[in-house]
């Protein structure tokens, strides 16, 4: 972005709430997902498959409580999950997001906020919001592919937070280090997961070298 500083990647590496990815399996598929040639249709399927990759390290740290089960032999102890989770995609983009984690956790909830970036100004406006009127999780997972300029993703956090969201992660394919910088300043208790984290940001705030514009390119509307 012309006439704004941005953080280098070692900057924002050393933030303890910035979990990069290191799976084989991720940096593979997101190889592919960045390559021009690749279509819309192995795009969107790649997007559901890193999805679910990194939901799953992201729920590593969630509280269990013992449940007592039957097993065909004779009686145990089992676990599940203590806190109810919900899914916020950020439209359009965190759409193809979703898939991949109801894969892990059928039972989530499912609540949509939509913000567009306003080209000129690079700030996020708010356009939809179906949120209920108090918060139905103790923990939510806002999904976005990209955190370019933050700028969703801190308007996001906040929403949710006014809403009364407990514990807050964001979960992204690619983010730029200025983005992460702005989400950690603005609210430092929230996690930020990743399949990789990039060089920095372009005049048009994209980022760089990333994978173009994730919603085009998931829902065939580039031009």
């Amino acid at each position: 972005m012309r006439g704004v500083p941005q953080p280098s990647r070692e900057e924002v590496l050393g933030y303890p709430q910035l979990h990069v990815s290191q799976h084989p399996v991720v940096a593979h598929k997101l190889t592919l997902l960045r390559r021009a040639d690749t279509k819309n249709k192995q795009f969107t399927e790649l997007v559901a498959e890193l999805s679910w990759l990194l939901g799953y390290e992201a729920m590593a740290d969630l509280p269990l409580h013992g449940v007592p089960i039957r097993t065909p032999l004779e009686d145990a102890d089992g676990f599940e999950l203590g806190e109810k989770i919900g899914l916020v995609p950020i439209l359009r983009a965190g759409l193809g997001m979703v898939c991949g984690f109801r894969e892990l956790m059928p039972r989530v909830q499912v609540w949509h906020l939509g913000l567009y970036r306003n080209e000129r100004t690079l700030q996020p406006v708010e356009y939809y919001n179906r949120l209920p009127e108090k918060a139905t999780v103790q923990v939510c997972f806002i999904l976005d592919p990209m955190l370019a300029t933050g700028g969703s993703a801190v308007g996001t956090v906040r929403i949710l937070k006014d809403w009364g969201a407990g514990r807050i992660k964001y979960i992204g394919l690619i983010a730029a280090p200025y983005g992460v910088q702005q989400l950690v300043q603005h609210y430092p208790d929230v996690d930020i997961h990743v399949a990789a984290l990039d060089r920095e940001l372009n005049e048009r705030g994209y980022i760089l070298p990333g994978l173009g514009d994730a919603g085009d390119r998931q829902f065939g509307t580039a031009e």
